[in-house]
């Protein structure tokens, strides 16, 4: 069995042989979602990509390669590099007690359009509408909107990833995603896994992630390419 560390240096990867094996597509030993769940690919040989993301570029018309430290190939008359996003992975330590205030909600498909259009508006680029069956989604709700989110996205048997966590511009400064990062984070740890997440070098946010137990573990980077 590939033990946690190793795993979480290539986490796309073990997600996609593991809990989220029934999203995965392969090209030549090249690991990809199902582009209509998550647009994600993962590899360990270089050589092997460009042929994989051309195919995979026949699917959709942007995606991401997530590698610790190594650099993608990809064949320039089929794809290009939109952006490399210099990324950081945070592992939990020991989660730091948070005060539970709001009602925080177990979301389901009725609310696959408000969290959609939630994520978009804050942090366009990455979420599909199906990216919810990755896993539990929660929200806080303010005259009958959801206003904050913080959910469930790549996992194994070892890990599991918080993800999308955004508040509506209207509703930030209260609380609200420190709330529910530690709701999230408390119900990976009731499935005996061990809660990480990712997020951009120079965030503001990795203070928050901090404060609540997590630490810097290493690079995660994100590659988008676009299909010319």
């Amino acid at each position: 069995m590939i033990d946690l560390d190793q795993q979480l240096k290539n986490p796309v990867w073990y997600a996609l042989k593991e809990t989220h094996k029934k999203f995965a597509i392969e090209f030549d030993g090249v690991q990809f979602y199902d582009p209509e769940i998550c647009t994600f690919g993962a590899f360990f040989e270089e050589e092997k990509t460009a042929k994989a993301s051309s195919e995979y570029s026949k699917k959709c018309d942007k995606f991401f390669f997530v590698s610790e430290d190594q650099t993608p190939l990809i064949d320039n008359n089929k794809v290009r590099l939109e952006k490399k996003i210099d990324g950081c992975q945070m592992v939990l330590n020991t989660l730091t007690d948070v005060l539970i205030t709001e009602q925080i909600v177990l979301l389901d498909e009725t609310h696959l359009d408000e969290i959609y259009d939630l994520i978009w508006m804050v942090m366009p680029g990455f979420y599909q509408k199906r990216t919810f069956n990755m896993g539990k989604y929660f929200g806080v709700f303010k005259d009958g909107k959801l206003v904050s989110i913080a959910g469930q996205r790549m996992q194994t048997n070892l890990f599991i990833e918080v993800s999308a966590v955004v508040t509506h511009p209207n509703y930030t400064r209260k609380g609200l995603s420190k709330q529910l990062i530690s709701h999230v984070t408390k119900d990976i740890l009731k499935e005996n896994k061990t809660p990480i997440l990712h997020t951009n070098k120079g965030n503001l946010a990795i203070s928050i992630y901090e404060k609540l137990g997590y630490k810097l573990t290493r690079d995660m980077n994100w590659w988008l390419y676009n299909k010319k």
